[in-house]
C-alpha cells in the first residue's frame, strides 16, 4: 500500500482557504453537538495503492467527459408479477430506502442540499451528485471541485483531526467495543473520543424509514416478509440488526424484497470498522430463482474440496443459503455511489452466516445492462477474435453469481486467535474478500464442471468472460474494493500464464494454466485471511494491486473507443409507471 502523499496536509489547508462554502457544508457533519467542527488536518495515512495513470487521466478530464463515463439505465420491471397489495407496498419501500440516501451523504461527505448548493456549475453539481460528493470514485477519489483537498480516509465517521494513535489509545479501554462498532460515529466530547449510535446521530431519517417499513409490513401478505419488515424497522431504531438478519434469511416465498440499513464498510478507508447506509428495492424473478436454487446445496461439499490445508476450511457454511434473481427497481446510499453493484451477498454478520448461511441476490436487469453496454464492447476491443464467441451473458451471470456464493466459502474466523477475519484485517479486509470471492467463484465453476453440472464448452466461456470482466472492473480504480481486487487478480494470473497478450493487443485464455493459477491464488488468499495477516495483505496489494504500463495502454484504448465505465440510474415510481 502506498504511503500518504507528502503534500496532503498542504492540500487540505488549501481546501480550507479556497473552498470555504463547500467546507461549511462538509465539516459540520463531523462535529459533535455543542463542539466546534474538526479541522481536517493531520488526517491518517491512506492505505490504498497509488493512483494509476487511468485515474490521473480521469481526474484531469473535463466534467462532461467524466459524466459520459456513466451510461444511463432505466430501472424497470414487470409490475404484473406483483399482487395489488404488493404494488401498494412498492412506493412505501422506495420511500424507506430514500432515507438511506440522506444519511449516506452525511456519512461520506455532508448534507446533500448544502454540499450541492455550494457548487455553482451545473455539470460539476451533476457529477457530485453521481459521486455523493466532490471526490471522483472512478479516479481514486481525486477531488474535482476547485479548492477541495483529498477525501479523509475515515470519511465523516471520525473527527477529521483524529489520529490513529489517539483512536487506538481510546479503544484500548472499556469504550473499545463501542468505538469500533459498525453502527456508531466517533466524536470528540470534552477532549475524549466517544461513540454516538447511528440512531442517535440520524434520528429523523431513521424514524421516517422505520415508519415506512412498518406501513409496508401491514400490507404484506407473505408472513416472512411481514416479520422481516417489522424487525428491520426495530433494528434501524436500535442499531441491533441480528434478529432482522435471521428473519431475512428465514424469508423464502416473498416476491418483493428490500435491503436497508448500514451494511458495507468500504467507505471507511481508515479502519474498515464503520458500516455505511444504503438500500435496494427488489422484485424477485421466481422462474430464474428456481433455476439457481440447486447450487446453494453444493456449498458444504465445495468447502471440503477447497485446495488448502484443513485448518483453513474447517468451518461449515450454513445450510440455509439460497440464490435468487431479482430486478432492482431502486438503489440508494452507498449502493448508488459511483460504480453500481450488480449482485449482493448478505448478511455480513459472521454468526448469522455460520447459523443460516447467506442469501445471494443477482440483480439481473442491472447485470444485463452492464453486459450489453460495457462488457461486450470491451471484449470486441481486447479479447482475441477466436475467443469472442465465449463471451456470453450466461457466463457473466454465473461468474457474478458464483462470486457471491463464494463469499460463503473459506474462513470467517482466524485460526490463530486474532478474532474474525474482518476484525484482524481492518480496512484491508474488503478488497481481499472481493478477490477471494472472484477466485473461489471460478473454483466453483471448475468443480461444477467436473461434476457434469456445466458442459465442457461452458468452462472456457466462464474463464474468457471473467477475463473481460477484469478489464471492466479495474477501470473502477483503487478507491473501489472491487477495482483493487481485480488489479491484483489480473497481475497474479498474468504472471502464471493464465492468459497471453498477442502482438495485436488482444488477450487469449490458456485454460489449463488458468485453472492452476486460480487454485494457487485461492490458496494464497485463504492463507492471508486465515492467519489474519494484516501486514501480508498490505504487501500483497502493494505488489499486485497496480496497473502496469501495458495494461494502462489497453485501458486507454477502451476510453478512446468511448466505452462507458459504469451505469447511472433513472429510477423511482415515475420510471416504473406508478406515478410520483
Amino acid at each position: 500500500m502506498a504511503r500518504r502523499d507528502p503534500t496532503r496536509r498542504d492540500l487540505t489547508r488549501g481546501w480550507l482557504r479556497a473552498a470555504a462554502p463547500l467546507l461549511a457544508a462538509l465539516l459540520p457533519a463531523c462535529a459533535s453537538p455543542g463542539t466546534p467542527a474538526a479541522d481536517p488536518t493531520n488526517t491518517p495515512a491512506s492505505t490504498a495503492p497509488a493512483p494509476a495513470d487511468s485515474a490521473r487521466a480521469t481526474a484531469a478530464a473535463p466534467i462532461a467527459q467524466r459524466i459520459a463515463q456513466y451510461t444511463p439505465v432505466r430501472l424497470t420491471t414487470d409490475l404484473a408479477a406483483l399482487s395489488p397489495r404488493e404494488r401498494q407496498m412498492l412506493p412505501l419501500l422506495i420511500d424507506a430506502v430514500k432515507e438511506m440516501d440522506g444519511v449516506y451523504w452525511r456519512q461520506s461527505t455532508g448534507p446533500k442540499d448544502s454540499v450541492l448548493g455550494a457548487i455553482a456549475d451545473t455539470l460539476v453539481r451533476r457529477y457530485a451528485d453521481i459521486n455523493y460528493g466532490p471526490w471522483d470514485r472512478l479516479a481514486d477519489n481525486a477531488p474535482f471541485v476547485p479548492g477541495v483537498g483529498p477525501k479523509p480516509d475515515g470519511a465523516n465517521f471520525y473527527p477529521h483531526d483524529m489520529t490513529k494513535a489517539e483512536f487506538e489509545a481510546a479503544a484500548q479501554g472499556a469504550r473499545g467495543d463501542s468505538l469500533r462498532s459498525l453502527y456508531t460515529l466517533v466524536r470528540r466530547e470534552g477532549g475524549r473520543l466517544v461513540a454516538v449510535p447511528y440512531h442517535v446521530a440520524y434520528p429523523e431519517a431513521t424514524a421516517r424509514a422505520a415508519a415506512k417499513l412498518r406501513e409496508a409490513a401491514r400490507l404484506a401478505d407473505d408472513a416472512g416478509l411481514r416479520r422481516y419488515l417489522e424487525l428491520r424497522a426495530q433494528a434501524l431504531l436500535a442499531d441491533d440488526y441480528r434478529a432482522s438478519d435471521l428473519a431475512w434469511m428465514d424469508m423464502k416465498t416473498n416476491t418483493l424484497d428490500v435491503v436497508i440499513g448500514p451494511i458495507e464498510t468500504y467507505e471507511d478507508q481508515l479502519y474498515g470498522y464503520k458500516a455505511a447506509h444504503e438500500g435496494y428495492v427488489l422484485v424477485k424473478d421466481q422462474a430464474w430463482s428456481r433455476r439457481l436454487a440447486r447450487y446453494a446445496a453444493e456449498l458444504p461439499a465445495l468447502q471440503r474440496g477447497l485446495p488448502v490445508r484443513d485448518e483453513l476450511k474447517r468451518e461449515t457454511p450454513g445450510t440455509g443459503s439460497d440464490l435468487n434473481a431479482y430486478d432492482a427497481v431502486y438503489y440508494a446510499g452507498q449502493a448508488n455511489a459511483g460504480a453500481k453493484t450488480i449482485a449482493i451477498n448478505l448478511p455480513n454478520d459472521e454468526t448469522v452466516q455460520l447459523e443460516k448461511g447467506t442469501r445471494r441476490l443477482q440483480l439481473k436487469n442491472a447485470m444485463r445492462a452492464k453486459f450489453d453496454r460495457i462488457l461486450v464492447p470491451i471484449a470486441d476491443q481486447l479479447i482475441a477474435a477466436d475467443q469472442r464467441k465465449n463471451i456470453t451473458f450466461d457466463a457473466f451471470f454465473e461468474n457474478t453469481m458464483f462470486h457471491e456464493v463464494a463469499h460463503g466459502l473459506g474462513i470467517k474466523n482466524t485460526i490463530n486467535g486474532r478474532g474474525t477475519v474482518r476484525a484482524a484485517l481492518k480496512e484491508r479486509a474488503g478488497g481481499l474478500e472481493e478477490e477471494k470471492a472472484d477466485v473461489l467463484g471460478l473454483y466453483m465453476v471448475d468443480q461444477l464442471n467436473r461434476r457434469g453440472e456445466l458442459g465442457s464448452e461452458r468452462l472456457l466461456d466462464n474463464y474468457v468472460t471473467f477475463l473481460a470482466g477484469l478489464f471492466r472492473s479495474v477501470r473502477f480504480g483503487a478507491a473501489d474494493a472491487h477495482g483493487v481486487a481485480n488489479m491484483a487478480t489480473f497481475n497474479f494470473l498474468a504472471e502464471r500464464g493464465a492468459f497471453v497478450r498477442d502482438a495485436g493487443g488482444t488477450y487469449r485464455v490458456d485454460l489449463a494454466r488458468m485453472q492452476d493459477a486460480v487454485n494457487a491464488l485461492g490458496a494464497r488468499i485463504l492463507e492471508l485471511q486465515g492467519t489474519g495477516d494484516y501486514a501480508g495483505v498490505g504487501a500483497f496489494m502493494q505488489e499486485k494491486g497496480k496497473i502496469g504500463p501495458q495494461l494502462q495502454h489497453d485501458l486507454d484504448r477502451l476510453a478512446g473507443a468511448n466505452i462507458p465505465v459504469d451505469i447511472v440510474f433513472e429510477q423511482g415510481m415515475a420510471v416504473l409507471g406508478g406515478g410520483r
